[in-house]
């Protein structure tokens, strides 16, 4: 089993999109990268702590290979939009991914490099080492299926899990 702590706008969109793939079995909503202890959601929405709203996706590399794991995320969010993604603004929205050692750096490397020959402009994704990651409060894990009729999830949500669906079928669960 491993671990990739990504952001990239909002965590509900990545937390509701890496739910659907085989081989993922755990998504848990969180901050990192700021300088405050173990924050609120109320906290981080300030753009005070430095955090921003990530994802922990816990996989089984040999049931999902950890490059699809990545070019999953450079495909659900648009990593050219610096410290935003759609209407969502602030650094706490920012396009990050967070390593654990230097083997997962050169990974993260890479699938930005992947992402820079799809997307038109300048990839702004950042690549830090991680830091202290705090699980968000629990009405935030799995929030698109708890909250399905929510505004958020089908404007925003809904249209970037279908997109992963198609794009990535082989490793939807079925």
């Amino acid at each position: 089993m491993e671990s990739f702590v990504l952001a990239g706008g909002c965590f509900w969109c990545l937390d509701a999109v890496y739910r659907t793939l085989r081989g993922v079995h755990d998504v848990v909503s969180g901050y990192t990268g700021g300088s405050v202890a173990d924050p609120s959601y109320e906290l981080v929405c300030t753009g005070a702590t430095g955090h921003a709203e990530a994802v922990r996706v816990d996989f089984d590399p040999d049931v999902i290979p950890r490059e699809v794991i990545l070019d999953v995320f450079f495909t659900l969010h648009d990593p050219t939009q610096l410290n935003r993604q759609g209407a969502d603004l602030g650094t706490q929205y920012r396009s990050a991914m967070f390593f654990q050692g230097d083997a997962q750096r050169e990974l993260f490397e890479q699938a930005r490099e992947r992402a820079a020959e799809w997307w038109p402009g300048e990839v702004v994704t950042t690549i830090d080492p991680l830091g202290e990651f705090y699980a968000a409060e629990d009405y935030h894990q799995d929030f698109f299926a708890k909250n399905p009729g929510q505004g958020y999830c089908l404007a925003v949500a809904l249209p970037k899990v279908n997109k992963i669906r198609r794009s990535y079928a082989d490793y939807v669960v079925a």
